[in-house]
């Protein structure tokens, strides 16, 4: 494929990932697959509504459905990652993992909506369990890149964060502020991300200075990223408090699952701006002083 062609494999990867997902989630809402309501998520203000119409057997509608954005925002990734022109220097040297970024993306809105849907034990477990998915992707790409290895590494690294995550998840403990110690493993891997992030920015620039390869990337896209998702922790926290409206079919917490969307959005421009230096473009393939290679 050149550089200028169009590659029209993560959309369609990403799209029908959407559609058996969503489509999992209708019948599984229907059918009750998931289990009974436990009252999982029930303290994100939305009671039911008693309105009628497609969503009147779901738990809590609007929740639900705001997660849509991730989906939009799962295929818009899935767009862009077709473009080899704009994905930078390093993404396009990794072959699969703009399309499992567009996918996992994709896969926080169904996981998430499964529980705000059923109230079941399974569907709070699948929410979990897509925000380990994306909170351990931006960790293990993130060290890919400061250790300078390739697919094989990240995918080992990933599986190991995820594992990791469904461990402290099992914790049964009352954590200040996120409630759960799944959520605070979520946290954790996140602001770990945010400062590999950082570490990476600062070493291209010094790298940059002396001549020697490396690979910067735009951080205004990241400090996009971290707003987008500091404002959404905000309205998660007042959404269960003062501005908590049950019945309101505008939700603060559905205002955190489009900030979110947004952000996982943001953060795959920064990956896609990271571009090498000049004297990176003229390194030998495979050289170690490199941006991560496929391996």
């Amino acid at each position: 494929m050149t550089p200028t062609a169009v590659d029209r494999t993560p959309l369609a990867v990403t799209a029908t990932a959407a559609v058996i997902s969503v489509g999992l989630l209708v019948l599984a809402v229907q059918h009750g697959w998931l289990g009974p309501d436990v009252g999982r998520g029930a303290g994100f203000c939305e009671v039911p509504h008693d309105r009628g119409g497609p969503f009147g057997n779901w738990v809590q509608p609007a929740n639900s459905v705001s997660n849509a954005g991730f989906v939009v925002a799962g295929l818009a990734v899935a767009w862009r990652a077709g473009r080899p022109r704009s994905l930078g220097d390093v993404l396009p040297r990794l072959r699969s993992l703009p399309t499992a970024f567009a996918v996992v993306t994709v896969l926080l809105g169904p996981a998430s909506a499964a529980m705000h849907a059923t109230g079941s034990a399974v569907g709070g477990r699948l929410d979990l369990l897509s925000m380990y998915l994306i909170a351990s992707f931006a960790a293990a790409y993130a060290l890919l890149r400061l250790v300078r290895r390739g697919v094989g590494f990240f995918y080992g690294a990933f599986l190991l964060l995820v594992t990791a995550c469904e461990i402290v998840g099992t914790i049964d403990a009352d954590v200040p502020v996120v409630h759960v110690a799944g959520n605070l493993g979520f946290g954790v891997l996140l602001v770990a991300a945010i400062a590999m992030e950082v570490v990476l920015w600062r070493r291209a620039v010094g790298t940059s200075v002396n001549v020697s390869a490396g690979a910067r990337t735009d951080l205004r896209w990241g400090a996009g990223a971290v707003a987008a998702m500091v404002v959404a922790f905000a309205i998660w926290n007042l959404a269960q408090g003062p501005w908590c409206d049950p019945t309101s079919w505008i939700q603060g917490h559905g205002a955190w699952h489009l900030l979110c969307a947004a952000a996982a959005y943001l953060l795959f421009l920064l990956y896609a701006s990271e571009r090498v230096t000049e004297p990176l473009r003229s390194a030998a393939p495979g050289s170690r002083s490199g941006a991560p290679l496929e391996h």
